[in-house]
């Protein structure tokens, strides 16, 4: 990685003086004046790459390099915000440049050019703790009046005649923040940020506020707890944060590094070797290789001492001569001789000359083993043999032929064994073909021939035909799928709500012609509500009613001495003293029902009582009209209601009519009210 702007090899040096300095001399110049003179020459030069040495005190050396660029850094930064107030923007040929002091001034052009544009927006002043102390500074010193970081004093090289006196409120409007409580840092060791009438203290991430206010003090993310050290690594606390470090070691040839990585440690350039002064030393993973400097000729190979020693080339394994030569090993190199050899009986030489190769006797026309039998070439000699499947009859002296199937029985053949004239071949039973090994026998996949007339499962040594749904095998050839007759089935009458109709291989459910149509389930069936799809014939002043499978088209017309006073209900007109109308019911309620055939009975069919039940009340509910074939009955609850109740069942579709009279005695009087039951009886499907 790169060095970052500002981590110069002189503060690294500075964390290691401990360690490093020998017992340090007696000095000519301070620390001090050597840090004047650092700044004297960055002023001149606007450079610290060829600082003058003014001591030969190391010391001396660190502190007037630290202050030259200390110098440099803050001209680029006040360079930086005059060229933001002049130019309004930082694309300067300095400001691309990679050195560190072209990074200062961008980043207070910068920071001067965000403090403007937070004034102009009518914005705080107050910059982002994130954007770092430095640039913080810039930030509201551009927000405010001038920039900040332009020296106000008076040099003490002008005459004394041209120096000005400034007075404090001049001094004050020239720098707002003079009386910044946190300006230089303020009391807090870390962050400050002013409030106007005081300062409030904060901290770095991995530091935690003292109760004092003002000390930040280490966090151990150890002992807390809030470190993301994994199994089989320790957590080792370091300042701000944390490291996550292994366990176990990285074992010979490596090290580990900060991250908990085993890093392959350079024994060559470490100087840990232990190679001779005539050996190069080569780093391999995990250790290293010594390997001579000098190197040997051709035909000689190194050893681990550097010794060169003769290759035998006579004994590899590619013969280095040609055919009919020995080879001849040599210091460095060998030599070829040719051979004459003399062959014996059975051999003779080759075209070259050169070695003896055998004399094939069974390539000869005449047959030297004769008719019926093989003649088999070996080394120097041959044999005569029976063909494969005969053997040699000692009687006869000929071959005859081997029935291998009654010599081996069993063995040869997974299933059946036929024998011919020097060899045999194998059979398989039904169900089976042979394998192509001529012997094993596999099972025949019968369904490839399709011969069942739906489905087929092939199974060991056979097959089995099955059906579709809906279809059945037939017992007849167990091969032909017959139509399975769903209606027909005991269960059919529960397949289909209304009515099953069987097509080949299912069946289909159907409902009645008009009111109903198939659910979704393709089973039931839904009723249709002809008042909701507006598909009835009521007319205008007719209300639609929708019961199961059809409807019916309602009308209210109130009785003579009654006036209508809402779409189910009539009131009684005002009596004037008139007896005979004070006896009639003070009001008559219409209602609708609509219930399916052979409901269990008994069942509660409506309920009647006051609105408003008093204390004292007193009820008496009867049926006056419509149930002359004795299907409801009355029945008294309490005092204040009483239910109508179907005691019988109704087992055909019909429309019955039922008035109920309700008559209520309350503080002395009694009043009549009359219910007026319409109930639509429905087929039950």
């Amino acid at each position: 990685m790169g060095e970052l702007c500002g981590a110069r090899p002189l503060l690294r040096l500075l964390l290691l003086l401990p360690a490093m300095l020998p017992p340090l001399r007696a000095r000519e110049l301070s620390v001090e004046e050597c840090c004047d003179k650092g700044v004297e020459w960055a002023n001149k030069n606007r450079m610290c790459a060829s600082l003058p040495p003014i001591s030969e005190s190391r010391e001396c050396s660190m502190s007037q390099e630290q202050c030259c660029h200390s110098q440099l850094e803050k001209q680029s930064c006040s360079d930086g915000v005059e060229f933001a107030n002049v130019r309004e923007e930082c694309n300067s040929h300095a400001a691309e440049n990679s050195t560190c002091e072209a990074q200062h001034f961008k980043t207070c052009c910068y920071c001067c050019l965000l403090g403007k544009a937070a004034q102009v927006q009518g914005q705080s002043c107050d910059p982002n703790p994130k954007m770092g102390h430095q640039c913080g500074i810039v930030f509201r010193s551009c927000c405010g009046k001038g920039p900040e970081g332009i020296d106000l004093s008076i040099s003490d090289d002008a005459p004394k005649n041209q120096q000005v006196e400034i007075s404090k409120e001049e001094l004050d409007q020239e720098d707002p923040y003079l009386h910044d409580g946190c300006r230089g840092g303020g009391p807090c060791s870390q962050q400050c940020r002013d409030t106007g009438s005081s300062y409030v203290c904060s901290c770095f991430v991995g530091y935690q506020l003292q109760p004092d206010g003002i000390t930040c003090e280490d966090i151990n993310e150890c002992i807390t707890g809030t470190h993301s050290c994994g199994l089989g690594q320790t957590c080792v606390n370091t300042l701000g944060s944390f490291r996550c470090q292994r366990d176990t070691s990285c074992g010979t040839g490596y090290e580990l590094t900060d991250d908990s990585r085993c890093k392959d440690i350079d024994e060559c350039e470490t100087g840990t070797h232990n190679c001779p002064p005539d050996f190069i030393c080569q780093n391999t993973p995990g250790s290293f290789r010594c390997r001579p400097k000098l190197q040997c000729m051709s035909g000689f190979i190194q050893d681990a001492l550097g010794n060169c020693i003769d290759i035998n080339e006579c004994l590899s394994t590619n013969t280095p001569c040609p055919a009919g030569q020995i080879c001849i090993n040599t210091d460095g190199s060998f030599t070829c001789q040719r051979i004459s050899p003399s062959c014996g009986r059975g051999y003779h030489l080759n075209e070259d000359g050169t070695r003896c190769v055998d004399v094939d006797e069974c390539s000869s026309p005449n047959q030297p083993c004769g008719e019926g039998h093989v003649c088999i070439n070996a080394p120097g000699n041959y044999r005569c043999e029976c063909k494969a499947g005969y053997t040699f009859d000692v009687i006869s002296r000929t071959c005859i032929d081997i029935n291998e199937c009654r010599r081996y029985p069993g063995r040869l053949c997974a299933h059946k064994c036929e024998n011919t004239p020097g060899s045999y071949y194998c059979t398989c039973t039904m169900g089976f073909k042979l394998s192509a090994d001529g012997r094993s026998c596999e099972d025949l996949n019968e369904c490839e021939s399709n011969p069942c007339s739906q489905e087929c499962a092939n199974v060991y040594g056979s097959y089995q035909c099955y059906c579709r749904r809906g279809f059945q095998l037939s017992d007849i050839d167990g091969i032909s799928c017959e139509d399975i007759d769903e209606c027909a089935l005991p269960t059919g009458g529960h397949i289909c709500s209304f009515r099953c109709i069987n097509i080949p291989g299912s069946f289909q459910c159907t409902c009645p012609s008009s009111g109903y149509r198939l659910a979704p389930n393709a089973r039931n069936c839904q009723d249709i509500d002809e008042c909701v799809a507006e598909s009835h014939n009521c007319s205008f002043n007719e209300t639609c009613f929708n019961i199961q499978g059809s409807f019916r088209c309602l009308s209210l017309e109130c009785p003579e001495n009654y006036r209508k006073s809402g779409d189910t209900r009539c009131e009684r007109l005002p009596c004037n003293e008139n007896k005979e109308c004070q006896s009639l019911p003070l009001r008559i309620t219409y209602y609708h029902l609509s219930f399916p055939t052979n409901i269990q009975v008994p069942t509660d069919i409506f309920r009647m009582g006051p609105s408003n039940a008093v204390p004292g009340d007193k009820i008496r509910l009867s049926i006056i009209s419509g149930n002359h074939e004795g299907f409801f009955t009355t029945k008294k609850v309490n005092n204040h209601s009483g239910l109508v109740v179907m005691q019988r069942q109704i087992t055909e579709p019909r429309d019955l009519h039922l008035t109920i009279q309700m008559q209520l005695s309350r503080h002395g009087t009694v009043n009549t009210f009359i219910a007026k039951l319409s109930i639509f009886v429905s087929a039950q499907l």
